[in-house]
């Protein structure tokens, strides 16, 4: 991190951000919840095989986000416009974006904005990408325990939950500024 910090233009403040995509959908996940004693909570289930893709870049030291929700499969198309759309998010800044490997990611016709540099983890990486919790988060309060009838109460939950973090940075911080994070004490501006 530290040598792509140093690469950054000196007219513009570094961000580092962390993306990942994931399918949400009307499958319920059924978990513990909490009841008073001696009664049995009763949680609806279901397993309809409808699902949206969602898209999200996190910045784990402002506590910022940004998310894109879509009908389909995340192709390189989906994914230039995520790319504009969070450098949008984050103006006059270099943006330093850490994701997987992909194909979305990889293509050859993706195009990635100015002062914007994507950074590949390391494959089979999960645990070094802050948005895995962030997504487990979006899972644990807006989807468990529910039986959502249509997409359109898919993509209302995904909109509550990403109007949430956007609204609460100390709460995406609390999620995704991870302790080795925290330790390397960079400076991004």
């Amino acid at each position: 991190m530290e040598r792509l910090l140093a690469k950054a233009p000196p007219h513009l403040r570094p961000c580092i951000l962390f993306e990942d995509e994931a399918g949400f959908g009307r499958i319920s996940s059924v978990r513990a919840c909490w009841a008073p004693p001696g009664m049995r909570p009763i949680v609806g289930a279901q397993q309809v095989r409808e699902y949206r893709s969602a898209l999200l870049t996190v910045a784990p030291w402002e506590g910022r986000i940004s998310a894109l929700i879509a009908s389909r499969s995340i192709d390189h198309d989906d994914m230039g416009r995520f790319l504009r759309e969070t450098r949008r998010r984050f103006p006059r800044r270099y943006c330093i974006l850490f994701l997987d490997g992909a194909g979305a990611h990889t293509s050859q016709n993706l195009q990635v904005p100015p002062n914007m540099h994507l950074e590949f983890l390391p494959p089979y990486s999960p645990e070094l990408n802050p948005v895995e919790s962030v997504w487990d988060y979006v899972r644990e309060h807006y989807f468990a325990n529910r039986a959502l009838p249509t997409l359109r109460h898919v993509d209302a939950q995904l909109c509550e939950a990403f109007h949430e973090l956007d609204a609460t940075p100390a709460l995406v911080r609390s999620i995704t500024l991870f302790e080795w994070m925290k330790a390397a004490k960079l400076t991004t501006g």
